[in-house]
């Protein structure tokens, strides 16, 4: 047995940024492109109760199941460098659901934020919560603050949870908020750079990356105004399947997109034909 080559294997194995890989996700990896990986990723994690459903089990175990997929996307995001993940985890039209789902989703975070700091700050993760906070439970409040003061002095990865959100809201909070700051008699007209200053993600990059599990073609009022030009992948993998295999399909498909930002590709200026030396 050539014991050079196993140490070798161990050796690169230990090295590498995401850890140990299986075969499927060494085979993902190899495609892809580190230099070119999206800036912010932004998650729709959606499927959890069919995911339950199909196994003849509760909603709140396919909730369950889900937390373990957000652990691996939030470490494998940190430890590829993205500069900020967000996840969509509880939105504003999500309080009609049935009371006992409500307060189980509330205690889940709770315990999650408890259970995972360590992750957060083995990984230099900062924390921020995205949305209308006044209208959460005081110990749901208490947690998430308690979370982003824990995490403040942390220099990596920017991992925002939009809780109690709603993309329409945010636009008009981030109005309001810059027409709050004009004088009575400036009656200049509000900027597009104002709006973004104010938005719950001021200060971070627009996502270049959009996914969504579970199939669903629709955004669900989430990031309206910051995915504007997002690049938008959609799986029929429902969250709690959507493992680092999956993820990393999802950054290989990106790097396959062409962003043009509303401009045009090259050669599409010279009538779909490509410039010839």
């Amino acid at each position: 047995m050539d014991h050079s080559k196993i140490h070798k294997t161990l050796h690169v194995a230990a090295s590498h940024p995401l850890g140990t890989l299986t075969a499927e996700e060494a085979y993902i990896f190899e495609k892809l492109d580190l230099s070119r990986l999206p800036r912010h990723v932004a998650v729709i994690m959606d499927g959890n109760g069919r995911w339950a459903q199909r196994r003849h089990l509760p909603r709140i175990a396919g909730h369950r199941a889900g937390t373990q997929t957000a652990r691996s996307t939030i470490e494998t995001c940190a430890r590829l460098k993205i500069e900020a993940l967000t996840l969509y985890a509880f939105s504003v039209e999500n309080w009609r659901r049935p009371k006992t789902e409500i307060e189980f989703l509330m205690q889940l975070l709770r315990e999650y934020l408890r259970r995972e700091m360590p992750l957060l700050q083995r990984n230099n993760i900062r924390m921020r919560f995205l949305g209308r906070a006044d209208d959460l439970p005081a110990a749901v409040q208490k947690d998430t603050r308690e979370a982003t003061e824990a995490t403040a002095g942390n220099t990596g990865m920017v991992l925002c949870v939009a809780l109690n959100y709603g993309g329409r809201g945010e636009i008009i909070d981030a109005v309001n908020a810059a027409l709050a700051g004009r004088s009575a008699d400036s009656p200049r007209p509000v900027t597009e750079e104002e709006v973004s200053a104010h938005l719950y993600t001021g200060g971070l990059p627009d996502p270049d990356l959009m996914i969504r599990t579970s199939g669903e073609m629709r955004v669900s009022n989430f990031l309206l105004w910051q995915i504007a030009y997002s690049e938008i992948y959609v799986t029929e993998t429902l969250w709690p399947d959507f493992n680092r295999a999956r993820l990393l399909e999802a950054f290989v498909e990106y790097q396959k997109r062409e962003r043009r930002y509303g401009g045009i590709g090259d050669g599409e200026a010279l009538g779909g034909k490509r410039a010839r030396l």
